[in-house]
């Protein structure tokens, strides 16, 4: 009976809000279009950036948008139509913005009968990069994981409103969006007795397996009122990792046993978990070259380009991860990703390269044992501090690449692990030394049980220089323990210098470096 109960509040909640926007606004009728996931923007570039929204039924999306709040000389765009086809999710692209300017948004849908209903409009700002001015963003991962959702006396998901209020330009979201995998609960008991306690929708309830749940999964996550108020204010850049699908997953991920599932095929639940990311996610769409494709590079003119990368889309499948030579088995970006990306790197004229990756280069990430026993692994390293072996091979010589092809100033930025750190890789101290010195920061969880920390691997001789996880033998620590973390990144335009701070929830720094920019003045 209790979820019942919080079913009904949601759709009471869903309702009121109706009937609120129907009072308030004597141009939305009765029965008109709902917006009950608010908008979000995302994949900014300079002149563009793409709005997304959602409505609740068949409808036409229209944007409107100007350079100030009181919408003086608005442009409007007659959008796509919204239909069951994408579950009434419609993105559109605004292009031709002027730099180092302040727009303003507003997104509403008209129904597909003759009364055109339409539906109040929700407003959204954001700030279009400028040539000179400095660079601020932020990023991390891991939402409403481990059954940790959306505890409304908590105050929700409040990291976001936390990394609003540092005004950042834009926000990567370095992976596991969703955790499809993990059913979320009424009430979970916490560490020290504390009960956390969840809204709970039916798609949540359990293990996604069909599509409507997939899609179930980004719709809870959207009623968080700090999330919708984040979106609606900061372009997103979004990547993904396993949980989107089921944990640690590639095309050799095996269900047999798992007994939450009734669907065993890997490929029906990748179909399904595709088409629900593409759908919710506000990234421009590749195109008939490759729809689905996910990695891409943004350019910030001279001062920044951002490499999102795919390490899950392409990959082998997970062994002990210590073949001497490559192949398919040991693939992880995969050759044409790869190709691409030191293309990319190569003719890049920004100062700062930063790879946006999935999963860090150097923790050691289980994902169990093979039937002898012998660890299996899930990312990149394999354990064993030796000279690169199995995925390892892939990224030395992606490494070595940089080094040769004199590329300057990367930095790799990632999440995953469910605790914040800061990695110096040291080709002195590596077995594999066939690359240039660079740094590593991880952030996260943004809400989601708290991990950590994971051992290194010695094939790229990370040095640990800081990391904040649970106390030893404390694991999966809900967010009352204060262990969620993302990451933000300033560039300044005139040193060039580059400063990244690690926050917890509130906001509060527990780690900062500066990085001169090689070559550049270091005043």
């Amino acid at each position: 009976m209790r979820k019942l109960s919080r079913f009904t509040r949601i759709a009471g909640q869903s309702a009121l809000l109706a009937a609120i926007a129907a009072l308030t606004n004597p141009a939305c009728a009765v029965d008109a279009p709902q917006m009950p996931q608010g908008i979000q923007f995302g994949d900014p570039l300079p002149g563009r950036t793409v709005v997304w929204s959602r409505a609740d039924r068949p409808a036409r999306m229209f944007v409107q948008y100007a350079f100030d709040a009181d919408f003086t000389n608005p442009v409007t765009i007659r959008g796509p139509y919204a239909t069951p086809e994408s579950d009434f999710t419609a993105r559109q692209d605004l292009v031709d913005l002027p730099a180092g300017q302040d727009v303003y948004v507003k997104v509403w849908f008209e129904d597909l009968t003759n009364a055109r209903n339409a539906s109040a409009a929700v407003t959204g700002h954001f700030h279009t990069i400028g040539k000179r001015d400095n660079i601020r963003f932020v990023w991390g991962g891991d939402i409403a994981g481990q059954g940790w959702g959306i505890n409304e006396s908590f105050g929700g998901m409040k990291i976001y409103e936390a990394m609003r209020q540092v005004h950042p330009q834009f926000f990567i979201e370095s992976g596991d969006s969703v955790y499809s995998d993990g059913p979320i609960k009424d009430s979970v008991v916490a560490e020290n007795g504390q009960v956390w306690t969840n809204l709970v929708t039916p798609e949540v309830s359990k293990v996604a397996e069909t599509l409507d749940e997939f899609r179930g999964r980004y719709k809870y996550n959207l009623l968080d009122a700090n999330l919708r108020r984040f979106n609606a204010e900061v372009p997103q850049i979004w990547q993904w990792d396993d949980h989107e699908v089921v944990n640690n997953w590639s095309d050799a991920k095996d269900l047999s046993n798992d007994a939450r599932y009734t669907i065993k095929d890997i490929p029906t639940l990748i179909a399904h978990a595709t088409q629900a990311f593409h759908e919710y996610a506000p990234l421009r769409p590749h195109g008939a070259e490759e729809s689905d494709r996910v990695y891409r590079k943004l350019s910030y003119g001279k001062l920044l380009e951002v490499f999102v990368l795919d390490m899950r889309s392409y990959r082998g499948p997970n062994t002990a991860n210590l073949q001497t030579s490559e192949s398919e088995e040991t693939a992880f970006l995969g050759e044409e990703q790869l190709a691409r990306l030191e293309e990319a790197l190569a003719s890049s004229e920004a100062t700062w390269k930063i790879i946006s990756a999935d999963m860090p280069l150097g923790l050691n990430i289980g994902d169990g044992t093979l039937p002898d026993g012998t660890p299996r692994w899930e990312a990149v390293a394999n354990g064993n501090n030796g000279p690169a072996a199995g995925r390892e091979l892939e990224i030395a010589r992606l490494l070595s690449f940089i080094k040769h092809a004199h590329v300057k100033n990367v930095v790799w930025l990632t999440a995953d692990v469910h605790y914040a750190a800061a990695h110096y890789y040291d080709p002195s101290k590596a077995a594999s030394k066939d690359f240039a010195p660079f740094w590593e920061f991880v952030a996260g969880p943004l809400n989601a049980g708290s991990f950590g920390p994971n051992s290194t691997d010695g094939t790229f001789g990370p040095q640990v220089v800081f990391s904040k996880a649970p106390p030893a033998g404390q694991v999966n620590l809900s967010p009352y323990a204060g262990l969620q973390f993302f990451g933000q990144v300033d560039i300044d335009q005139r040193s060039r210098a580059l400063r990244v701070a690690l926050k917890d929830i509130n906001g509060a720094t527990v780690f900062s470096k500066v990085l001169p920019a090689d070559g550049e003045r270091r005043d």
